[in-house]
């Protein structure tokens, strides 16, 4: 029972840090993309990267499509967020249930 509980562990660690690098990806792209939308209120031309080019675009256009990105993204981090309380909260018991089976 020990080996079966310290594996599971072990793939409850390995999810929860996986977990965490996504979340990490999400929070500089969301972090990124409140930046673009700060910097398009200051100006009145704005561009899109298209491939290797840029694009002369509407300023609502690009303003609509952040914002669009930063939901996706806000709702993503919370995805992850919930993701990781559980991975946690598992560990932590199945730690709990490790720890009192090696007392016995």
């Amino acid at each position: 029972m020990n080996k079966e509980n310290l594996k599971q562990l072990q793939i409850l660690e390995q999810s929860l840090h996986s977990v965490l690098m996504q979340k990490q990806q999400f929070q500089t792209q969301l972090i990124e993309i409140e930046s673009a939308l700060s910097e398009l209120e200051k100006t009145d031309i704005a561009y899109k990267i298209v491939g290797n080019i840029m694009v002369a675009s509407k300023k609502s256009e690009l303003k609509k499509d952040l914002e669009a990105k930063k939901e996706l993204f806000g709702a993503r981090i919370r995805i992850l967020d919930k993701q990781e309380q559980k991975l946690k909260e598992d560990a932590g018991n199945l730690q709990k249930q490790l720890l009192k089976d090696m007392k016995e």
